[in-house]
């Protein structure tokens, strides 16, 4: 009896041992289980990939939104130099470069045709010899030279410059010596012009209607150019080009 007694006794403890380790173990794995609970690391990660989504999505708008500015800026500026190249006028009025070189290739062909006619002491035609038109006796008059050179050589050699000054390539030029060039040789042929005017009306007393002709193309050519100077300044080709650019800078840009 006493030995069963003491069997069962130490069974029952055995047993209570056991029970507890497996209650232990038990606690033990939902402690741990609950230390790392995956609600919690669940909603640390879902504020995480919340803050770090938004973070990214925000990150991305601004880059987008940037890249469009940059890219609609891109687009303005090319839209702007194709404009530029494209329609950019140069110089300054198209009419105005078409008519001072045109007057120039007219007043040298007076030109050429004055000193074929000095040269070859023949007549000019359609011209009166009698009266205050008197070409033959302005041409063959002691002011007709000037230090020794015929006044028609030199109004000659003046067109031959003038055509080459007044070309469209010239009033387009970028050089400002080219203007001032013109402006310059267009000053001392108005000047020319005028002691000619003189001699003929006031020391010959008659006139040539050739050389009225020259006179006149010479008085046009310079009251062009001036006006040229006064609208574009001494460097019309630059000076528009860069007024355009800012014109069109300035302008918003057409979608």
């Amino acid at each position: 009896m006493t030995a069963s007694k003491s069997s069962r006794a130490r069974n029952a403890r055995a047993g209570a041992q056991a029970s507890g380790s497996r209650n232990a173990a038990r606690g033990g794995a939902a402690v741990k289980n609950g230390g790392a609970n995956p609600s919690g690391t669940a909603v640390k990660n879902v504020g995480a990939n919340r803050s770090g989504t938004a973070a990214r999505d925000g990150g991305g708008r601004g880059q987008v939104r940037t890249g469009v500015a940059r890219n609609g800026a891109a687009e303005r500026g090319a839209r702007t130099l194709d404009v530029q190249d494209d329609a950019t006028p140069r110089g300054p009025a198209p009419w105005l470069q078409v008519t001072t070189f045109v007057l120039a290739l007219a007043g040298l062909g007076v030109s050429i045709y004055l000193t074929i006619a000095h040269f070859t002491e023949s007549a000019l035609a359609g011209c009166s010899e009698s009266g205050l038109v008197n070409c033959t006796r302005v041409t063959t008059s002691p002011q007709s030279y000037v230090f020794g050179i015929p006044v028609a050589v030199l109004g000659l050699a003046f067109y031959v410059f003038a055509v080459a000054i007044m070309s469209p390539w010239a009033w387009r030029a970028a050089r400002r010596e080219i203007h001032l060039l013109r402006i310059a040789s267009l000053v001392v042929g108005i000047g020319f012009v005028l002691y000619l005017i003189y001699a003929e009306l006031f020391i010959i007393g008659s006139i040539c209607l050739y050389c009225t002709s020259v006179h006149a193309i010479t008085f046009v050519l310079f009251v062009l150019t001036m006006f040229a100077v006064a609208a574009w300044g001494t460097k019309p080709g630059a000076a528009w080009k860069l007024r355009y650019a800012r014109k069109l800078r300035l302008a918003p840009a057409a979608d």
